[in-house]
């Protein structure tokens, strides 16, 4: 676990670059969403894939949403108090391809969600996985740069003990 925190060389400035991509596609699409959706609209693409509009005033799988309206600033603060971690752990560990990926796409998401959240009071998701009357919780582009930047996390720390 040392190891992991110890300074690597290498320039944080790619992986930024992959936070800013994912961040462009991720507001990108929400605003084709807002744009072409109405909220509740829905269209079928496959047998288990819809393309709707769904807004998130909670956190990952709507937990939260019923609250009073709290959760839109505690989540914005959560999003941006990351951000800045994130950051400064990549100024760190530029060097770490696999942990600074990982980083870099947590923080693209963090991001694109906190800029809805803070622009809309909500967050727009539009991917709708479902297998016959059973839906996966509707998630976005920011969501999915999360949950694989997490799964990389988790496979960066097992490569890393299995070093030591």
């Amino acid at each position: 676990m040392a190891k992991a925190f110890g300074k690597t060389s290498g320039s944080m400035l790619p992986w930024l670059g992959l936070a800013l991509i994912l961040l462009i596609a991720d507001q990108f699409t929400k605003v084709l969403i807002l744009g072409y959706y109405r909220l509740g609209d829905a269209t079928y693409v496959t047998s288990f894939f819809n393309v709707v509009r769904v807004h998130n005033t909670g956190a990952a799988f709507s937990f939260l949403a019923s609250a009073s309206g709290w959760q839109r600033w505690f989540f914005t603060g959560l999003g941006i108090a990351a951000a800045v971690f994130i950051v400064w752990l990549l100024r760190s560990h530029a060097g770490q391809k696999l942990f600074s990926f990982a980083l870099a796409c947590i923080l693209g998401g963090a991001v694109g969600n906190v800029i809805d959240r803070t622009l809309h009071g909500y967050v727009v998701d539009f991917l709708d996985f479902h297998y016959g009357n059973w839906h996966f919780p509707a998630f976005n582009i920011a969501d999915s740069a999360i949950t694989i930047g997490a799964i990389f996390l988790v496979l960066d720390e097992l490569r890393r003990v299995r070093r030591s």
